[in-house]
């Protein structure tokens, strides 16, 4: 979604108030273009979304901000760093997360990437959790039937490489924000499904109505009970009425600069962050407290209104530390003899 609109949280500051007048007018072509670029045919909409769009940015700026320092990764540091030791299956899994991702691979392609001494980026992973019964000592007593939960990190994915920091930060708030707007774009789609379900809810109605007035009992409810006339008319006044909430023509274009507005004014309750302690031992099971074999960790979860939930760590990564590039070419040509 990132290519689709201009840049905002430019590296460039002219206006040095909080609220940049450009970063706000950017910050709002960039919200309309995501999501219903029809809202400019509207009258006073940038005005409508000024504040909504302001708001939205103090909180991207303090939900990234609040990220903790980098963590060095580096493959020698694992079964030391417990952290690296949590996130990784072994150091086979650490180079081969390195090596298969793409947006890494490409940074370390581009000129700036390879004129870097560190790459700093933030590591997206999928935490899942598991029941199981395992083994356990308790006191000298050994037990087959002790249920553990076992953890593990998967679906690893690097975002926004720069060569310093602060830089990374920035990329972030813009993601940030752009993954509001994707929030944004959901509800209004959401609307429009809503709308078509109630349309053809209303549309068989009409025809059941139509039969029952002809006397013919054909159409009938899923559970297989007919409905009687006076149910039918109630619920098709129901639909009318939600159909009406939802607009139509320039009323449908209000209740999508509400919907945005609303998203936007709601930012923290839309996408917010959570710490979260955590201690596993190197077999990856959970334990309630934290000790020499399973110290503890603090996670960074990424939760957003549609249920989602990614953990989240910046990391720093060294030039040396980095898989080697391949080259594609010598491959090729190498496999093709």
């Amino acid at each position: 979604m990132l290519a689709l609109f201009q840049s905002i949280f430019g590296s460039g500051r002219s206006d040095p108030s909080p609220h940049p007048t450009e970063l706000i007018e950017r910050a709002i072509e960039r919200v309309v273009e995501g999501t219903d670029p029809r809202l400019r045919a509207l009258s006073g909409y940038r005005k409508h979304l000024r504040d909504a769009a302001r708001h939205a940015i103090d909180h991207v700026v303090g939900l990234v901000d609040a990220l903790p320092p980098a963590l060095d990764l580096n493959p020698q540091s694992y079964g030391t760093e417990p952290e690296i030791t949590a996130y990784f299956a072994s150091v086979g899994h650490f180079r081969e997360v390195l090596e298969s991702d793409v947006t890494l691979s490409d940074w370390c392609r581009s000129a700036e990437g390879a004129a870097a001494e560190h790459t700093t980026l933030l590591l997206l992973m999928t935490l899942q959790e598991r029941k199981r019964l395992g083994v356990a000592l308790e006191g000298s007593a050994v037990r087959h039937d002790v249920v553990q939960t076992t953890v593990s990190f998967t679906k690893h994915a690097l975002v926004d490489p720069a060569a310093t920091v602060d830089e990374t930060r920035r990329l972030l708030k813009r993601r940030a924000f752009d993954h509001l707007i994707a929030l944004a774009l959901g509800r209004i789609a959401a609307a429009g499904g809503e709308r078509a379900e109630l349309e053809r809810e209303r549309d068989l109605l009409r025809r059941k109505r139509a039969a029952l007035t002809a006397g013919a009992w054909s159409f009938e409810q899923a559970g297989g009970k007919p409905l009687d006339p006076h149910t039918m008319q109630q619920r098709l006044a129901e639909i009318e009425s939600q159909l009406n909430a939802l607009g139509t023509g320039p009323g449908l274009l209000q209740a999508h600069l509400d919907a945005v507005v609303d998203v936007l004014e709601h930012a923290e309750t839309q996408f917010w962050s959570a710490r979260r302690p955590l201690s596993i031992d190197r077999m990856g099971i959970k334990q309630a407290q934290a000790g020499a074999t399973a110290p503890e960790i603090s996670l960074t979860e990424l939760h957003n209104a549609a249920g989602q939930g990614l953990v989240a760590r910046l990391v720093c990564i060294a030039k040396d530390a980095l898989p080697a590039q391949r080259d594609l070419l010598r491959d090729a040509e190498r496999y093709l003899g």
